[in-house]
């Protein structure tokens, strides 16, 4: 898969979406992608994270790939696919 194929691709967690894909992040040590860079929705913003974000501010976080599915399970035709569960994401997102 090439990156450009993730990059505004929506990512779903049990069926709620959860927002777009903007970036890669890759270590330089290993040359593997590590996370990625999510825009949340505000819906996901308030009942993941218990964030407010302001009406002009995008909530941005970064997500660790191991909350996804290896290989190509976690990609679908109508975007990522979460294996954790909502309750468990926060600890897989980090602000960016």
């Amino acid at each position: 898969m090439k990156s450009q194929e993730l990059i505004d691709k929506d990512v779903f967690v049990e069926g709620m979406r959860v927002g777009k894909i903007k970036a890669l992040l890759i270590d330089p040590e290993e040359w593997k992608v590590t996370h990625l860079e999510i825009e949340m929705t505000k819906e996901a913003a308030e009942q993941i994270l218990g964030a407010t974000p302001a009406l002009t501010k995008t909530v941005r976080n970064t997500l660790a790939i191991s909350a996804l599915e290896k290989g190509a399970a976690c990609c679908t035709s109508s975007g990522v696919d979460i294996k954790v569960s909502k309750a468990q994401l926060h600890i897989y997102l980090r602000p960016v």
